[in-house]
């Protein structure tokens, strides 16, 4: 369906919406999505907790993609999609945001009622002592280190890091947490990661609260995310969902749109 009219009525009819927004909420913001309209990956899988701790090798590799990567990525801004969102809030609509995104561009439009559910890339924290920086200041040091990786160029990866292929990593420094020279990783869910408990049941307290949900630009394929509509289709509180091509949860949707998340959600602004 391409036309939002259902949208504006399911809306309209839902004091009490909970939101899950994923990838498709940020890709006119310059972000590029994992998933094809099948439900696919496009690229590589992102790299997993157990590879990241387990290996040297891995986060060389991540932390360089990464650095190059992070001059686009934390520039980005939100877009249409996130406005609207931030005003069904302003509305009284909005129960709670929850994102799959870690690209934080929802508290960029002005939502305050947001839940990160896979954390949040503009931060990076010590496995060992729980220390934390910006993720600026990661940059300056892995530049400070790298220095002649500072200008490669490369093309946008979901995650924030860059698409660098065939290219010998094992030169690059990875600097260690300043206070006790453990290893250091961006403050995000990596696959095979789990997602903090007290994330999952703030989310699950809301979404007992909200009499509908509204699905923005999520394939649901990955079941953190999935196991919230599971549930509101258990309780029999409706499921919307405006997302380009297939979702996991097609067969419980009461209406779904098919358009880009900003343009499906202009109405509201």
């Amino acid at each position: 369906m391409h036309d939002t009219t259902p949208l504006r009525a399911f809306i309209g009819r839902h004091e009490r919406l909970f939101v899950l927004t994923g990838a498709g909420c940020s890709t006119n913001s310059g972000i590029p999505d994992y998933r094809d309209a099948e439900g696919r990956w496009k690229r590589a899988q992102p790299m997993t907790f157990q590879a990241f701790m387990g290996s040297h090798p891995a986060r060389q590799r991540y932390w360089a993609r990464s650095l190059v990567g992070w001059r686009s990525f934390g520039k980005v801004r939100p877009n249409g999609a996130h406005a609207a969102l931030a005003r069904l809030e302003t509305m009284g609509r909005s129960e709670l945001l929850l994102t799959q995104n870690v690209d934080r561009l929802h508290q960029a439009a002005g939502s305050s009622r947001v839940v990160d559910l896979h954390g949040r890339l503009d931060r990076v924290r010590c496995m060992g002592c729980g220390w934390e920086t910006p993720r600026e200041a990661m940059q300056e040091a892995l530049v400070r280190e790298n220095g002649a990786w500072a200008g490669l160029g490369a093309a946008q990866a979901p995650d924030g890091d860059a698409e660098l292929e065939g290219v010998d990593f094992s030169a690059f420094v990875v600097p260690p947490c300043a206070a006790c020279g453990g290893v250091l990783k961006p403050d995000v869910v990596f696959f095979g990661e789990g997602v903090p408990r007290a994330r999952v049941d703030a989310a699950f307290e809301a979404l007992g609260r909200a009499d509908a949900v509204l699905v923005v630009g999520s394939s649901l394929m990955v079941y953190s995310g999935f196991r919230f509509v599971q549930a509101a289709a258990r309780a029999g509180k409706p499921v919307a969902a405006v997302n380009l091509g297939r979702t996991r949860a097609d067969d419980v949707l009461a209406l779904k749109v098919e358009q880009p998340c900003a343009e499906a959600l202009a109405f509201l602004l």
